[in-house]
């Protein structure tokens, strides 16, 4: 393997001369979790010290809407795991291992269980948030998962946690600088994120609002309005020159080289996801676990599908084991519809609202690219930071 002037191979990997690769035990001033109290849940408060749990610990964020209190009596019990600012949290146990992020003003003085480690880092040699930052960078999560070759994903323990081989700049500046350019694009994720969900939530509302039932509006059973068809087998028809998406009741599965149905349709699950309907005005091939549905003449079908999203499809769930759906007990439930005309105003108001949630996403995504991008190309010193 060529090494490109100014870098060095290590066993992290090729990483500029003036970087050095160190233990992490090297550079803490603390490794550690702590327990789940005596009592279990019992002992869980309204409010009091924040009580972290791997549930808490996001990929690089804290997540903080189930998150536990304890009193002052029960942190006594092992105070010497108390939070302090900027530590690092790191999941070591369960199907969360290696997630990780820094403690914020919200749970400072609170506690963690053993699931949870604390990483206090030696501010002087190594910056809490870059450290954060390398342990959830595809480095730092190989080494985690190193650890668990073979096994069945049990658990970190302290030891391992203090061998984690750190790749950083030796100087303190430059790490605080990578960590800060990263910490601005986690910033704009976020932001994309809020609005995201606050545009999510104005939709719900307006679909709540524009699809209840008025005057004028006619009661009918849907039997009346739409025909549901059974998918077929798509065996058949997979081929990956195929042009038209194969639906299942999760979403694409695959391409077919055949269309089973080409006019605007609503599909529901048939088996399996009965909660997420779905909508098609191109043709498509639905396989056997999914409905989908022939509309008569003076329906809109994307207007069918917005009614679809606001019914509890659970309500009618038929089955005890995997949920299922019956073609007849759909077409016997009853709604109230508006003329055409109307249904085709509603949709566009609703469609104009699905286009900024599709920008919003597309954006998303992008910027999530990018920071991968970003977090390979910084900690790696492929980019410097002066």
């Amino acid at each position: 393997m060529n090494v490109p002037e100014g870098f060095k191979q290590t066993e992290v990997g090729v990483i500029p001369k003036d970087w050095e690769v160190v233990a992490l035990g090297e550079l803490t001033e603390k490794v550690g979790s702590g327990i789940t109290p005596t009592g279990g849940q019992r002992v869980y408060k309204e409010d009091g010290r924040p009580f972290m749990r791997s549930q808490n610990v996001g990929w690089g964020s804290l997540l903080l809407d189930d998150v536990a209190f304890i009193d002052d009596a029960t942190h006594a019990t092992f105070s010497s795991t108390e939070i302090q600012l900027n530590d690092v949290f790191l999941n070591i146990t369960g199907a969360s291992i290696g997630r990780s992020a820094i403690a914020d003003s919200r749970v400072v003085f609170g506690n963690v269980n053993q699931h949870v480690c604390i990483i206090r880092t030696d501010n002087s040699k190594l910056s809490s948030r870059f450290l954060n930052y390398f342990l959830l960078s595809a480095n730092g999560q190989m080494q985690i998962d190193i650890f668990q070759a073979g096994g069945n994903r049990q658990g970190l323990n302290f030891s391992q946690v203090r061998s984690i081989r750190i790749a950083k700049p030796k100087n303190i500046k430059e790490q605080t600088a990578i960590a800060a350019a990263l910490s601005d694009m986690d910033a704009l994720i976020e932001g994309v994120e809020k609005l995201l969900a606050k545009k999510c939530r104005i939709k719900q509302g307006a679909m709540q609002e524009l699809l209840r039932p008025k005057e004028g509006w006619v009661k009918r059973i849907l039997g009346e309005i739409l025909k549901i068809k059974h998918g077929k087998s798509q065996k058949d028809v997979c081929s990956l020159q195929g042009i038209y998406p194969i639906l299942a009741s999760g979403g694409i599965i695959g391409r077919a080289a055949n269309f089973l149905y080409k006019k605007p349709s609503v599909l529901i699950g048939r088996k399996g996801t009965i909660d997420e309907p779905q909508y098609m005005d191109t043709p498509f091939w639905a396989v056997d676990t999914l409905f989908y549905s022939e509309i008569l003449n003076g329906y809109n079908a994307k207007f069918i599908f917005y009614l679809f999203k606001l019914i509890d499809w659970y309500a009618y769930n038929e089955a005890s084991g995997v949920p299922s759906l019956n073609a007849k007990t759909i077409e016997n439930i009853e709604k109230y519809f508006p003329e055409l005309e109307e249904q085709e105003r509603i949709v566009a108001i609703l469609s104009d609202m699905d286009s900024e949630i599709e920008q919003l996403e597309t954006q998303l995504a992008k910027y999530r690219q990018l920071k991968t991008g970003m977090m390979q190309e910084l900690l790696t010193g492929k980019k410097r930071l002066v």
